[in-house]
């Protein structure tokens, strides 16, 4: 009997020597292309560029600054959004008709400007309304950015989140005499966050990457920081590989953690005996005496 996959057939002989061509012309293409991008950067990638990477100054005065700036301006920014996407949801789910749709508003507002905007817009209003000093400008822009347009996601989040849920969650709620509010307060909202908690986690991903917008408000992460360093060791192609290394380390980590969380949220959500449920024997004939246990 041949093996079937949900969406489609099992390939044939035919079609799997045709995919293994195809995938093998494809890599030789995307080893082609890359080979001729070193052949072109070959000056950029000689061993006195990546030689100021083994001093422990580019270290202690570069990359370790930037990667703190870089860190400290999402975790700022996550703590924030979080809080401020917590609010906003509950106004996205609110029975008052002006809450939602005043939250709506301020939520699809902000979730259509682009984050670069709104950071050069913030930069500029601490500059010129608050007279703020020139020290806190570029943290607080980014901050601010990161922090409206992030909260507006994870608002959506928690909001769809909800939805998703089972009808029969709210009727509960309602059948045992709580109020709409405390329905979604006890029983929506935390199944809902359980729910949406490895998406809510990767969006610390994008919250990351994001900082590196900073850089045009001359906000001292890590690129601005790889920057000044290939500005005086001329090793600009260096610089920002190495820069893009540690991007994708850290990105990488909070990837793993999110799909720890996933597995996690998963195996309590079905139970501790939900893996032994479909070995269980059935009795076809409920008139028949039968020996409970598991099929062998």
């Amino acid at each position: 009997m041949s093996v079937q996959s949900v969406l489609f057939d099992v390939p044939g002989p035919r079609a799997a020597r045709r995919s293994l061509v195809i995938g093998l012309i494809g890599t030789a293409i995307l080893l082609g292309v890359l080979g001729v991008i070193v052949y072109g950067l070959r000056a950029q990638l000689t061993a006195q560029m990546w030689a100021p990477f083994l001093s422990a100054d580019t270290w202690r005065y570069y990359i370790y600054p930037g990667v703190f700036m870089t860190l400290q301006a999402a975790l700022l920014s996550v703590v924030l959004a979080t809080v401020l996407g917590f609010v906003l949801g509950m106004g996205r789910l609110s029975h008052v008709k002006v809450i939602s749709w005043v939250t709506a508003v301020f939520v699809e507002f902000f979730r259509s400007v682009p984050v670069l905007m709104m950071m050069v817009f913030a930069y500029n209003v601490f500059l010129f309304t608050f007279r703020l000093p020139g020290d806190l400008l570029p943290i607080l822009g980014v901050v601010v950015g990161l922090t409206l347009y992030n909260a507006c996601v994870m608002a959506e989040l928690i909001r769809s989140g909800v939805h998703s849920l089972p009808k029969g969650q709210r009727e509960a709620g309602l059948a045992i005499g709580l109020s709409p509010g405390q329905t979604m307060r006890s029983i929506l909202v935390p199944q809902a966050v359980t729910a949406m908690l490895p998406s809510l986690v990767a969006q610390l991903v994008v919250i990351l990457k994001d900082t590196a917008l900073g850089y045009l408000i001359t906000y001292p992460d890590l690129i601005r920081s790889m920057q000044n360093l290939s500005a005086v060791k001329g090793n600009l192609v260096t610089s920002f590989i190495v820069a893009a290394l540690i991007f994708i380390v850290i990105n990488y980590s909070l990837t793993v953690v999110a799909r720890w969380l996933e597995r996690k949220v998963a195996g309590r959500r079905a139970g501790p005996g939900a893996a032994a449920l479909p070995n269980l024997a059935v009795n076809p004939d409920p008139d028949k005496e039968m020996y409970v246990g598991v099929r062998p």
